[in-house]
Formats: structure tokens, C-alpha cells, sequence
């Protein structure tokens, strides 16, 4: 095997896992496909010999790049028109299913919470919390001492924990026939029935960054949601001919895409809690639904 067969063996074996931690640390597949591809060109100028332990090398190497490219986008969210939410991560539907603590991980529910992070607090909370890796492993990636990542972790811990709503274990079965009777009733316009199965204070939240038709502002509460999503299914074959709907997985969680035709208008994620429907995360963006042309395979 020829040292470029062997680094690129090395990288593809990992790559679900390095594909996973840069999705963690910046809550876009389109980037992170950008900072692994970076992250590769780099690995294939790595002399081996010198790599003890490949796993951790990479991980290192993918959550630098990372991170710099976090520092540089966070920058540009400040000038973003509207909400700005996670890009939605489409998935095979078991793929995260199994996985307890991966599933949790990627719900559009924690990346929300994880975007009132600083880049390294979100990067240590990452990496230790959901990846195992320790506080001195995790020193070198950050440059930070093992101390001071330690108090970092902690502080991370705590502030995910205070913002958390009740997250429990992610059952995907049980919330996507959830989803599907919710849209089969709101096409009925049955606004009672849809009360029923919506949490007193839902919350509709758009991200389009004035690129698309969107509301700008998140809705809350049961009624103004059903309202809002009824005159959506109602509305919306007059403005669109070709309107069509397709349910897939995101972030674990069942998704809505939206079609005219075949072009692809938006997504909504359906989060259910306590078999009610607290959340709905849509995005309508053109350049963050790039993510959903293909599932992405995800690991710890």
C-alpha cells in the first residue's frame, strides 16, 4: 500500500465520526463537508510515522479547521436577516436511532442551545460530552490547559443543561406517526384536533435570511401556530401548482420537505416532547438545503 493509499484509508475509515464532530461544533453539513475536504489536504501532507494514534490526530486536526470556521461564521450571523437555526441534517432513518447519546446530539433542539456557546465552549462541550474525549486530549485541540478546559466543560455543562426543555431520549417511531397524524389533520383544517396534539406554547421558527418568503419572526403559541400551518396547506396549491410534500429524517427527528415539482422549497423539523408538538424548525433558505440532496452517515 502506497503512503497516499494508506492516508486515505485512514481518513475514510474515520470519516463519519469527523463528519459528525465538525457537524457538532458548526451546525452545517455544507461546511462541514468544506472543513473535512481542508482537514484531508492537510492529513495527506502527514508524515504516519509520526501519528500514534490516528483517531485522535484527526479529530484534533477536523475540530481546528472547525473551529476557525465557526470564529469566521459567527461573525457573519450577526448581519443574518431573521432567525438563524442549525442546517438540517438528512439522515438513513435507524442511522442515529440506536445511539441514545448521538441521537440527542444532533436534534435541531440541542444545536439551538449549542449556538449560545462561544466556539470553544461549544467545541469542549462537543468533544467531551458527546465524544469521551478527556480534558488533556482536548487541551491540545483548543490550546487551552487542561484546567482550564476542565472549568470550560463545566461552565458548557451547566449552561446546556439549564436551557435544555425536557429532552429525553429521542423515540423517532413514535414522533414521526406523531408528525404524520398532525399533517394528515392540519389538511383536513380541523384546528381543535390540531390543538389536541400541539403543546400549549409551540413554536413555529422560519430561518430564510431574506433569500425566500418566510416569517421573520418565530410564532408562539398552539393556536397561531395550527392557524398559520392550516392556512399554509390551504393556501399553498394555489400559489404553487406543483406542490408536494415528502417526510424524511433530520437531526432524528421527522422533517417535512417542501417541493415545486422538483425543486426543493424548504424543510420543517417536527419536535415532539412528552408526545406533544412543541417545536417546528423551518428553513427555507436556498443555501441550507443543499444538505438534504443525500443522507449522511453519523458517528461517535
Amino acid at each position: 500500500m502506497t503512503a497516499h493509499e494508506e492516508h486515505a484509508e485512514r481518513f475514510t475509515l474515520l470519516r463519519p465520526l469527523l463528519f459528525t464532530i465538525a457537524y457538532e461544533i458548526l451546525g452545517s453539513a455544507t461546511e462541514s463537508d468544506d472543513v473535512l475536504q481542508d482537514s484531508y489536504l492537510r492529513w495527506a501532507e502527514v508524515d504516519l510515522v509520526t501519528v500514534r494514534d490516528t483517531k485522535a490526530y484527526l479529530a484534533q486536526l477536523v475540530t481546528r479547521q472547525a473551529l476557525n470556521t465557526l470564529r469566521a461564521s459567527t461573525r457573519r450571523r450577526e448581519d443574518y436577516v431573521g432567525p438563524w437555526l442549525p442546517e438540517p441534517l438528512l439522515l438513513d432513518e435507524h442511522d442515529a436511532a440506536a445511539d441514545v447519546v448521538l441521537a440527542e446530539a444532533v436534534s435541531m433542539a440541542m444545536l439551538v442551545v449549542l449556538e449560545t456557546l462561544t466556539p470553544d465552549e461549544r467545541a469542549v462541550f462537543v468533544l467531551h460530552e458527546v465524544f469521551g474525549f478527556s480534558h488533556d486530549e482536548i487541551a491540545s485541540t483548543v490550546g487551552k490547559s487542561a484546567n482550564a478546559v476542565r472549568q470550560m466543560a463545566y461552565r458548557a455543562r451547566e449552561h446546556v443543561q439549564s436551557r435544555r426543555r425536557r429532552m429525553k431520549p429521542v423515540d423517532y417511531a413514535t414522533s414521526a406517526r406523531i408528525a404524520e397524524q398532525f399533517m394528515a389533520t392540519a389538511a383536513t383544517g380541523d384546528i381543535e384536533q390540531l390543538l389536541s396534539m400541539l403543546a400549549p406554547d409551540a413554536i413555529w421558527t422560519a430561518d430564510s435570511g431574506g433569500k425566500a418568503p418566510a416569517v421573520r419572526r418565530p410564532v408562539v403559541g398552539a393556536k397561531k401556530v395550527a392557524a398559520l400551518i392550516v392556512a399554509f396547506l390551504r393556501k399553498g396549491p394555489e400559489r404553487v401548482p406543483d406542490l408536494r410534500f415528502e417526510t424524511v429524517n433530520c437531526n432524528n427527528a421527522p422533517a417535512v420537505v417542501v417541493y415545486d415539482g422538483d425543486e426543493r422549497l424548504g424543510v420543517f423539523l417536527i419536535e415532539v416532547v412528552d408526545a406533544k408538538i412543541t417545536n417546528f424548525y423551518a428553513m427555507a433558505n436556498p443555501e441550507k438545503l443543499a444538505g438534504l440532496a443525500r443522507p449522511r452517515t453519523i458517528r461517535r
